[in-house]
């Protein structure tokens, strides 16, 4: 599925001061002391595009640091007068679009919570119409492209063109080393319904921590993502929020300065030859996959229909466990990554399953089916 979305190029409204595009400033603007001094030291590295600030901050629970609200945007119009820097911040309500536009903001960004809420967008895009500024969309907090995809949609449909995702992470209920969860094949999905939208990571909210932002910019930028927002601080150790994932002006100069900008594509015609030789290579594999992939369903409507006739169940515990012993198994000894194993397996294991029990509830009604299924879950 292709997104009709009508967007023009981040180059047309976005100055780069150096590549990649890097989006910065604190978590929130505390003080204006605080915002001003970040705000020059990060327009003197020469790395620093735009100036970014939570004014608006919206917490899990009463009580927490909400944003220094309205008057946050004052600072933000001297610190752009003095640093020269566009500035973003996030908005949330008609009124905060409102307020922010009065006070010159450059870019707007919607946040993750308010992505996940149609309504919210609405009620934001309805307060865009007739205006040009860009508008960056922070994917939802839980991992549902077409709820990320529909805030773009409505956005756009309210005449924004300048248009932009933020790749920030997933909620997870596993435990990981991150803060969300990355889920690059969900960027990756955004990418192949909209080529041309310019998608920008932010590492602080993934990683949580700024040891790991490093590393996930790095990707980022190798998973050809057209830029960064990364929060600073000119002292994370007293910040009021999210401290463990900002960093000093001076630490994101170094990190800047030490990542690789790849080109998406090689103008060396011995690369490209090369390449196209082994994408042909990749082709043939792809192409024997499903064939075998096929030929293995086939003996699965065999097994579904013999099970049948002999009044089995579908599901033999016994017998996954076996599969997923002997794949990651063979998996390891060809130096396959066993969480993607796992995961392969079970889609086809999940297949498999779907296919008997299309054979087994032939001519039932779907309430024969449901009940039936409901019968070989409890079994």
């Amino acid at each position: 599925m292709k997104l009709n979305l009508n967007i023009q190029p981040l180059s047309s409204w976005i100055n780069l001061k150096s590549e990649p595009l890097i989006i910065s400033g604190p978590c929130s603007a505390e003080t204006e002391e605080q915002l001003l001094s970040t705000a020059h030291l990060l327009a003197a590295t020469g790395k620093v595009s735009v100036l970014r600030a939570g004014i608006w901050k919206p917490r899990t629970r009463p009580g927490e640091f909400e944003g220094i609200g309205s008057i946050g945007l004052e600072w933000l119009k001297r610190a752009k007068a003095e640093t020269g820097l566009p500035t973003a911040v996030e908005v949330a309500t008609a009124k905060h679009v409102e307020e922010a536009l009065a006070a010159g903001v450059d870019i707007l960004w919607i946040g993750a919570r308010s992505t996940a809420n149609p309504f919210t967008v609405q009620e934001i895009a309805d307060a865009l119409k007739g205006v040009d500024i860009p508008v960056l969309v922070k994917n939802p907090v839980n991992p549902d492209i077409s709820l990320w995809i529909g805030a773009l949609e409505r956005i756009n449909n309210a005449g924004i063109t300048k248009l932009g995702a933020i790749h920030r992470g997933f909620s997870s209920y596993e435990k990981s080393s991150f803060r969300n969860e990355p889920m690059w094949e969900l960027a990756i999905q955004l990418k192949t319904h909209c080529p041309e939208l310019p998608i920008i990571n932010d590492p602080s909210h993934i990683c949580g921590n700024r040891e790991l932002i490093p590393y996930i910019s790095q990707k980022a930028l190798d998973m050809d993502m057209q830029g960064l927002m990364i929060e600073s601080h000119i002292d994370p150790s007293v910040a009021w929020t999210d401290a463990k994932q900002q960093v000093t002006p001076a630490a994101l100069e170094e990190l800047v300065s030490r990542l690789s900008v790849r080109e998406p594509e090689s103008t060396n015609p011995a690369f490209s030859d090369k390449l196209a030789e082994l994408r042909k290579q990749i082709d043939k594999i792809d192409d024997t996959l499903i064939t075998k992939l096929g030929e293995r369903m086939a003996i699965v409507e065999k097994i579904g229909q013999y099970k049948r006739d002999n009044k089995v169940t579908i599901l033999q515990v016994n017998r996954w466990d076996e599969i997923l012993k002997k794949g990651s198994a063979f998996a390891r000894a060809m130096k396959l990554d066993l969480n993607f194993t796992e995961k392969f397996l079970e889609l086809v294991h999940g297949e498999s399953i779907r296919k008997q029990n299309e054979i087994m509830n032939e001519g039932k009604t779907e309430e024969e089916v449901a009940k039936a299924a409901a019968e070989e879950a409890t079994n």
